[in-house]
């Protein structure tokens, strides 16, 4: 394998990379424990502001907003308006076909949302069914009970999903601190 392909399997490049927010609204992360919600609320606008300031496109799912309202409050501050909306009804962002275009344009996909063992874990096999590198932070998921997200992120290793967290990908889109971002975004995690 060429080293240059090797390197998009491996590590996020901010080159190649989408950032994928998927269903983060007010009731579904109300349902949540309230330590994770304030985990993946904080873990998921650190990625947001970083991918803004990168360049990297931002893709939102928001699952039957209707019933479920709308993306938090602290990421659609985190998101400024950037970001492209999708409604969708499956529970797969690839069952939405404009979303699904989105997604397979892009090398590497960078997933964040709820519940990491329905939505999350529909989408990211799918996606690495078509061949897509998918990385699912580990921090930034969640789900209703923490056994069913353990079992979510334990299935989609096996399937060939890299596990990860924000702080890794942040520092993997950066890649050298002379990057002349790297003061601005490395205080993201102070």
């Amino acid at each position: 394998m060429p080293a240059t392909a090797h390197h998009l399997r491996a590590r996020c490049d901010r080159h190649h990379s989408r950032l994928v927010l998927i269903d983060l609204q007010e009731r579904l992360l109300a349902a949540m424990p309230e330590g994770a919600r304030r985990e993946v609320e904080r873990h998921s606008a650190r990625l947001i502001e970083a991918a803004r300031k990168l360049g990297i496109p931002i893709e939102i799912s928001r699952q039957y907003p209707r019933g479920l309202g709308d993306v938090t409050e602290t990421l659609q501050q985190a998101l400024g308006g950037e970001g492209r909306v999708s409604d969708k009804t499956a529970f797969s962002c690839c069952a939405e076909p404009g979303l699904r275009a989105h997604l397979t344009a892009g090398e590497q996909i960078i997933l964040t949302g709820a519940e990491a063992h329905i939505c999350v874990t529909q989408t990211a096999l799918e996606l690495l069914e078509d061949g897509i590198t998918v990385f699912v932070v580990e921090d930034a998921v969640c789900s209703r009970d923490a056994t069913r997200k353990h079992n979510g992120l334990e299935r989609l290793r096996a399937a060939g999903a890299i596990i990860t967290n924000h702080e890794s990908v942040l520092f993997e889109w950066l890649r050298d601190a002379a990057d002349p971002q790297f003061r601005e975004l490395s205080q993201l995690i102070r």
